[in-house]
């Protein structure tokens, strides 16, 4: 399911959960809780876009059950969900969007409950340098620039895509403003870590990511400018775990992990809205 309200209106909802959150916790986020008799190794299949902060979860998550080990593949959402339909063993399959989640359930890949743990909003980055002179949204439709997006059946490219059809209804963007850019699109990528790569090494004059994949590593190298909340598509995570689980006991441990507050804290300290 996706979602086209204001990203502002949903940040101040967002913000008004989490002071709550926090005032009942004390101000700060609960320390890890373990679950005694956690035992084994799991597989975990997640979205691109969610690889710094789940590999901090999960090490805070192996520190409080010193039993387990957590093992990752990250790439696109539509990637690792064919790859669940097709055999691959996981434990685990976190999206980067509801369709996915959806047609890994409606093909009996994961199991239900599904849970949503994080949202996430998009972001337009340039080389440092800005070669193209972009400074708003609407000069990606400049000729001649060369732009970057995930591809149209990625969750990061639909959104996108979507953004710029939203963009296009305001009159002083212009009608023609989606298919413009589109025109100045020279590659779509598998994975929205790409579009970053891609962006950061000067391939490209500009690409449309989400704002957690401008982490402290990738900000020196590039320029951030902001979508405006009336043209955002807020992306919403869901995670549950599959029909193959080998160890669906600390699969299940692990997403209450995510969902919990200390799991929460480090969504929100690289930069997703939390559940």
């Amino acid at each position: 399911m996706l979602f086209s309200t204001p990203l502002v209106a949903r940040l101040l909802v967002l913000a008004a959960l989490t002071a709550s959150f926090l005032l009942a916790c004390g101000g700060a986020p609960e320390p890890p809780i373990d679950a005694p008799g956690l035992r084994g190794e799991i597989t975990v299949f997640a979205a691109a876009s969610l690889t710094d902060a789940f590999r901090e979860i999960a090490g805070e998550f192996e520190r409080a059950n010193p039993g387990v080990s957590v093992r990752f593949s990250f790439a696109g959402s539509p990637t690792l969900r064919a790859q669940l339909e097709q055999g691959a063993r996981a434990d685990v399959f976190a999206s980067a969007d509801q369709n996915q989640i959806e047609l890994a359930l409606k093909s009996g890949a994961v199991l239900p409950p599904v849970s949503v743990f994080a949202s996430n909003s998009l972001v337009i980055i340039t080389p440092k340098a800005n070669p193209g002179g972009i400074r708003a949204p609407v000069d990606l439709k400049k000729r001649g620039l060369k732009i970057v997006l995930a591809a149209p059946e990625v969750p990061a490219g639909r959104y996108a895509r979507q953004a710029l059809a939203l963009m296009s209804l305001d009159p002083a963007v212009g009608a023609d403003f989606s298919a413009a850019v589109l025109r100045n699109v020279v590659s779509f990528e598998s994975n929205v870590k790409q579009v970053v790569a891609k962006v950061e090494l000067g391939e490209a004059d500009a690409g449309v990511v989400y704002g957690t994949d401008v982490t402290a590593s990738v900000a020196p190298h590039v320029s951030r400018i902001e979508i405006p909340g009336r043209f955002q598509v807020v992306a919403e995570y869901p995670i549950a775990v599959t029909k193959e689980a080998a160890n669906r006991r600390v699969a299940e441990a692990f997403i209450d992990f995510v969902l919990s507050p200390a799991g929460q804290a480090v969504l929100a300290k690289y930069g997703f809205l939390v559940a």
